[in-house]
Parts: C-alpha cells; sequence; structure tokens
C-alpha cells in the first residue's frame, strides 16, 4: 500500500472513530506550528564550536510568532535558552529550554532551582516545549506556585528535540545528563541569581528522567547539591509498561520514538521480525509528528486491527536487555523520592507503579506515594503539582522526608485478571 493511501486511511479511521473536532484542532495547530518554526529556526542552530557541558549559548525571552499564546506570567519572566549538554558518550551537544525566574529579590545564597523533565511529546522540532506555546500545559498552576516561592524553574526539551538528534528518548543516561546540564547552565546566567541547590520534578518520560536523575546526578554533579526527586506517573516499570502495552495503541505512540532511540545506543537492536511492516514503513515519520497527532494516529491504526509490534519486544533478547538496562532501580535511603500515580491513567498503568512501590519500600527507598483517584495520565503532573511543590519545599528547608511504604497501594502490584 503506498505511505499517502494508508495515511488517508488512517484519517478516515480517525473521523470514523468520531474524532472530528480533536483531528480539526490538532491540523490547525500543526499548521500554526509549521508557519512559526521557521522564524524561530535560528535560535536553535548551535555554534560550530561547543564549549562545556553547562554553558548557555544564547537567551531570548519566551515569545512566539504568529500567535496570541505567548506565556504571561504574573512577577516572574520567561525565557528560551540554548545551551550545551553531552551524549551519553561524552560527545557535546545542544539543547532548548524554557526559564522562568521570578522578580522577587534572590536570597544571598541564591535562588533554590526546580528541575522540571517533560513527558512524551513527539520527536519534530515543533513539539519541542521551548518552540510550542503549548509547552507549559502540563506546568500549570505549580509553576506558578514554584515562581511564588522564590524558585527559578528551568525545563529541559532534551537534546535532540528542536535541535540536531536523535533524541534519545527513556535513555537514562541522556536524560540525566540533560536534566544535570540545564541546572549547571542556570547557575552560569547571572539573570537567574541561582544556588546550587535543586530538586527534579518529571512527568511519564520526564518521570523516568527524575528517578534517573536520583540514581545517577549527585556522582555525575558533585558541584550540585540535589536534594531530592519527584515524578508523576513515570514511565519506571519498564517491563510491566511495555508487556501491558505492545500490542495497543500506546504501542504506536511509544513504540516509534523507542525505535528510534534505543537503536541509536543499541545499532543492532533487529526490527525484523519484532516491528510490523506497517511500522517499519511509518515508524520514522509517526514519531516526528507531535503527542496529539500521533496518539490520533495510534489510536486509528488500533481500530484497524493494526499494530506496532509484530511481537512482544519483551522476548526479543536483545529489546529485553535494552528495557532491562533502562529500568530505575531503587533509589538509596539518602536519596528522597516522590511518586504520583492517577488510578486512571491508561498509558502508565496504575499497576506496574503499584509494583514499583512494593519493590522501593522493600528495598529501604524513602518513598512518599501518592495515588490519586479519577486522575488520567494527562492530569497527573498538574494534579499532583500543589503536593510536590510542599514536598519539594520540605526538602529546600531541610526537613526529613518520610516515608508512606506502611500504606499498601490502591491496586494489586500486578496485572489485573481479564
Amino acid at each position: 500500500m503506498k505511505p499517502g493511501r494508508n495515511v488517508l486511511l488512517v484519517l478516515i479511521a480517525i473521523l470514523l472513530a468520531g474524532a472530528v473536532t480533536s483531528l480539526a484542532v490538532v491540523m490547525g495547530n500543526v499548521r500554526q506550528d509549521r508557519s512559526a518554526q521557521a522564524e524561530l529556526a535560528p535560535f536553535y542552530e548551535p555554534p560550530a564550536v561547543l564549549v562545556a557541558p553547562g554553558s548557555v549559548i544564547r537567551t531570548a525571552p519566551l515569545t512566539f510568532p504568529d500567535t496570541a499564546d505567548s506565556l504571561e506570567l504574573q512577577g516572574a519572566r520567561a525565557y528560551r535558552m540554548l545551551y550545551v549538554s553531552e551524549r551519553p558518550d561524552g560527545t557535546p551537544a545542544v539543547s532548548g529550554a524554557m526559564v522562568f525566574v521570578p522578580d522577587s529579590p534572590a536570597p544571598p545564597e541564591g535562588r533554590p532551582v526546580v528541575a522540571w523533565a517533560h513527558g512524551t511529546v513527539g520527536m519534530g522540532d515543533a513539539c519541542a516545549p521551548s518552540r510550542s506555546p503549548r509547552g507549559t500545559n502540563d506546568m500549570s498552576g505549580w509553576l506558578e506556585q514554584m515562581l511564588t516561592l522564590g524558585w527559578v524553574v528551568v525545563a529541559t526539551d532534551y537534546v535532540g528535540l528542536g535541535t540536531p538528534g536523535p533524541e534519545l528518548f527513556l535513555v537514562a543516561e541522556a536524560e540525566v545528563n540533560d536534566v544535570v546540564n540545564s541546572v549547571r547552565a542556570i547557575r552560569s546566567w547571572p539573570e537567574a541569581q541561582a544556588s546550587n541547590r535543586y530538586a527534579v520534578y518529571g512527568h511519564s518520560q520526564g518521570g523516568h528522567s527524575a528517578l534517573w536523575a536520583g540514581a545517577l546526578a549527585r556522582a555525575k554533579a558533585p558541584d550540585l547539591d540535589l536534594v531530592g526527586v519527584a515524578a508523576a506517573a513515570p514511565a519506571a516499570e519498564l517491563t510491566p509498561i511495555v508487556d501491558a502495552q505492545w500490542a495497543g495503541a500506546v504501542g504506536w505512540v511509544i513504540g516509534p520514538e523507542a525505535a528510534i532511540a534505543w537503536s541509536a545506543i543499541e545499532p543492532s537492536l533487529p526490527f525484523d521480525g519484532v516491528v510490523t511492516k506497517a511500522g517499519i514503513n511509518n515508524y520514522e515519520r509517526i514519531a516526528e509528528e507531535c503527542i496529539d497527532l500521533g496518539a490520533l494516529e495510534g489510536l486509528a491504526r488500533s481500530k484497524l486491527g493494526q499494530s506496532f509490534f509484530e511481537v512482544n519486544p519483551l522476548t526479543q533478547p536483545q529489546w529485553k536487555a535494552v528495557v532491562d538496562q533502562q529500568t530505575p532501580g531503587p533509589l538509596p535511603r539518602d536519596m528522597p523520592v516522590m511518586v504520583a500515580q492517577g488510578l486512571a491513567d491508561q498509558v502508565v498503568l496504575p499497576w506496574p507503579n503499584a509494583i514499583l512501590q512494593e519493590k522501593w519500600c522493600n528495598a529501604g527507598s524513602t518513598l512518599s506515594m501518592l495515588w490519586m483517584g479519577d486522575v488520567d495520565h494527562m492530569e497527573a503532573a498538574i494534579t499532583a503539582g500543589p503536593q510536590v511543590v510542599t514536598w519539594i519545599a520540605d526538602r529546600f528547608a531541610d526537613r526529613p522526608a518520610g516515608r508512606t511504604c506502611d500504606v499498601p497501594p490502591p491496586v494489586p502490584p500486578r496485572e489485573p485478571s481479564p
């Protein structure tokens, strides 16, 4: 089947699925983003020579061409930033970021920093949060609270997202490098007046980043003081997540990005016999779609009976090895961690994070678990936000971190019976 006809059938299926309004909104956003990206592109061009990781290349006010959606904050300033990070092999690379600085005076020791790690958005340039007027959607409410408390917030795009790629989706070393170097960059930028004390908050893919930061960041950046990490709906227990989601619509959303990123770090990763012909023919294009359009296409292909994976990738040894390598283990007792999970989440299902709670509590992690009733995946970071702010404030104040391990999860730590 020709690619154009294939996409046409997918869009017809979307219409038949009753998503006409959603499709119209998404396509309008795509047209608007395309017109804006050409104007934004020069800002994201890396210089010929990259200096040390954590260096700021350039900054500019966080405004967007041809849109009335530019962010306005009371009592704070918003910027986009291009900074130097590094790939897992130590090669310098550039990432974009958003930076939010309070107008209130900085204390003598500098402002505390929160590094935000965003969830899956797609790999196209227009998907990068700092290049999109919708880049702060998951930050609503809690961002304003943090700025009111006088904290600086830096939000990495990740290397390869909006800058020369590829983005290394769900690759721990890459994610932690980008988070740590975003904090170093904000420390080196006089406008921020940032201290060396920071916390990390992440959602979904960014929750994976946050948990891995808890494991790796202190060794990578002994010059910084990481006080704790928080994650909303983290993609953490990857084996049960993949096992439950590989054959459905989520496989079409996550599979293409995983295929690109994991084959970049494991070039011999096999596609034949693991990824379907439809998946092989479309994964690069789908990965470049922003998450709203990618999710609609994934839903439509699933309704058409198409799967991204031919078999459960966990049955293929090389795929299973990558999944195992990228799964974060329990954090040490001296690294406080908060995990929030919605019970209505159909992407990062609740029961894999019940497994996390059981495993990490048994290992002695200083884990505070927040279970949220009728909260789905997209709502998790915003809904958890106020309690995350309180939890991080306690870490900055050096109050002892508690554990909630005596409260069992509201769902069993195993896949539900059919």
